[in-house]
Formats: C-alpha cells, structure tokens, sequence
C-alpha cells in the first residue's frame, strides 16, 4: 500500500496540473538550413500581406468592383490576413530562439489555436458563398441582380463568419474545458489536437467532434462545389451561348483552382497526421496549409481578372495590365 502512494505521488511529480506556460516542440530544422527557411517564411508573409491587402483595397476604393463576385472574394483576403498574422510573426521568432526557450502562455495558445481553425473553417465557407454567387450568374443570369442584392451578399457573408465561428468555438470550447497535465505542445504552432492532448483526462468527446467537424465541413464544402458545377457544366454543355460559356470557364476554372489548392494543401496535412513517422512532414504541411494558398489567391484572381488589372492599372496610372488567361 505505502509503495503504491510513493509510485502514486513520483508520476504526480512528473505532471505539472494547469500550469499557464507551455512549451513548443518546434521545427526540426538543421542549424545550416535555419536562415533559408527563416528568410523563404517571411518573404512568404511579407508577400501575403502585401497582396492580399492590395487586392482588398482595390475592391474597396474602385466603385466598377462593387460587385457581389469581388465582395464575396474580398472575404478571402481578410481571411488570410487574419490567418496568417497570428501564427507566422510568432513562428519565425520562434525559429531564431533556442528550444529551451520556445515558451507561450495557455491564452495565447487557445487563441492562435482558434485562428488557425477559424482560417482553415472560414477558407472553405467563403469558397463555398463564391460558387453560389458563380451558380446564379451562370444558371440564373436574368435573375443574377434580384437575387445576388447587398442584403444577399451581407447574409452571406455572415453565413460564412458565422458558421465557421459557431463550429470552431465549439471545438476550442470542449478542449479548454479540460484539466491540464502536460505542457509540451507537439507542434511548431497551437492547435486544437496538440491542446487537447495536454488533458490526461478522458477525450473521447473531442475526438468525436473533431472528426465530425471535420467530415461535416469537407462534406459540405465538397459537396456544394460538386453540385454547383455539376449544374454549370450542364448548363454550359446545353448552351448555345459562346458567350456565356466563355464567361463561365473564365471565371469558374479560377475559383476551382483556388480551391482545389486550399483542399489538397489540408489533406496533405489530414493523410500525414495517420503517419507518425513523417511528423516533421506533417508539421511543414500545416505551415504550408498557410502559406501556399493565401499567396496563390491574389495572383490567381489578380492576374485573371480583367477587373482588377483595370481597377490596377488606374491606381498606378500606368498602360492597362490584361489578363495571362
């Protein structure tokens, strides 16, 4: 009995119950190649930034972009600012500091953990908005202006914010309900898995939500995107309209790029969680998940869009830009 508390009370020793500094398990990264990906990561985030405010500035001083498709594409943007202005800063001052001292406080952590989800959330409820707003132009042109209103684009809009918020809180919400028994996060940066697995408590809970919140948010963004292009090719191929069917590629192919860029970005984040052994894999993927698709959206639809090359060429008063594609 007595030596059953004294094992009791030295695995109560290895625990720290609750404590509001955690410890980051960081980039397993080779000292030569620390300042390359220091310097690839911020020139990344400098030009996320630049560009995604760019994009969303032009939208908003140039009246000929006051257009349901662009204001529902102004949500992207923000979304990746928002996104990547937690996790990155932090990130990179984490790669010039020793491990010893790759500390951050429970709150910042439950935060960046929150914006993370909710960048990743909100990525594919604003996509999903974009192909409504596609489906109507295209399947229902003569009605795109009574039904695409201010009023619609607002509820939209909010729709998108809101569910991702409802469906993200609730997920932070059954982690931080949690008592505390480890401090290492094993990760470069907070997320929901990496706090939960704090708890030596029973978590079955979460990962029955996790995984439903996962399945019903790649569900419904799949889903609708088949769906809605389903339709459109249906539309397109019945169609006589060249016209018509020129607009439809143009615009459609650069939104399901845009797309199918953020979804094999998050699978590949997804499939290597079922690997332990690529866990360093797994970690660059998830910085990526970051990276790649905010950078890639301004270009994508900057470039595309004969639009916002005029709206461009305006500001810079400089000889009109056109569109590569």
């Amino acid at each position: 009995m007595l030596m059953n508390q004294r094992t009791q009370s030295r695995l109560m020793e290895n625990y720290t119950f609750n404590s509001f500094t955690l410890k980051l398990e960081g980039l397993n990264i080779s000292k030569g190649s620390v300042y390359p990906v220091f310097l690839f990561f911020l020139f990344s985030y400098i030009l996320i930034m630049f560009m995604n405010a760019g994009i969303a500035f032009l939208v908003f001083i140039d009246k000929n972009l006051h257009q349901p498709m662009y204001l529902l594409f102004c949500n992207l943007p923000v979304n990746d600012i928002l996104g990547n202005s937690i996790m990155v800063p932090r990130l990179l001052s984490d790669m010039l500091r020793p491990p010893s001292e790759l500390l951050i406080s429970y709150h910042e952590c439950v935060v960046q953990a929150f914006t993370t989800h909710m960048f990743g959330a909100t990525a594919h409820t604003v996509l999903m908005i974009m192909a409504f707003d596609r489906y109507v132009a295209i399947c229902n042109p003569l009605r795109y202006s009574s039904i695409m209103t201010n009023k619609m684009v607002i509820k939209l809009t909010v729709s998108a914010w809101g569910v991702a918020f409802i469906l993200v809180g609730i997920l932070l919400g059954l982690t931080i309900r949690l008592n505390r028994c480890r401090t290492m996060i094993m990760n470069p940066y907070c997320d929901n898995a990496s706090l939960f697995k704090l708890s030596c408590e029973n978590v079955f809970i979460n990962n029955v939500y996790g995984l439903t919140f996962t399945v019903v948010l790649f569900t419904g963004s799949i889903g609708s995107m088949v769906l809605t292009y389903t339709k459109i090719t249906v539309v397109c191929l019945t169609s006589k309209n060249k016209s018509l069917n020129s607009k439809a590629l143009k615009t459609c192919s650069t939104h399901l790029v845009v797309y199918l860029i953020m979804l094999m970005s998050g699978f590949t984040v997804i499939f290597l969680h079922r690997f332990p052994q690529y866990s360093d894999y797994r970690k660059l993927s998830a910085i990526l998940f970051h990276i790649v698709p905010c950078s890639l959206n301004p270009i994508i639809y900057g470039v595309q869009s004969a639009e916002i090359c005029r709206s461009l060429s305006k500001l810079l008063r400089y000889k009109p830009v056109w569109p590569l594609f």
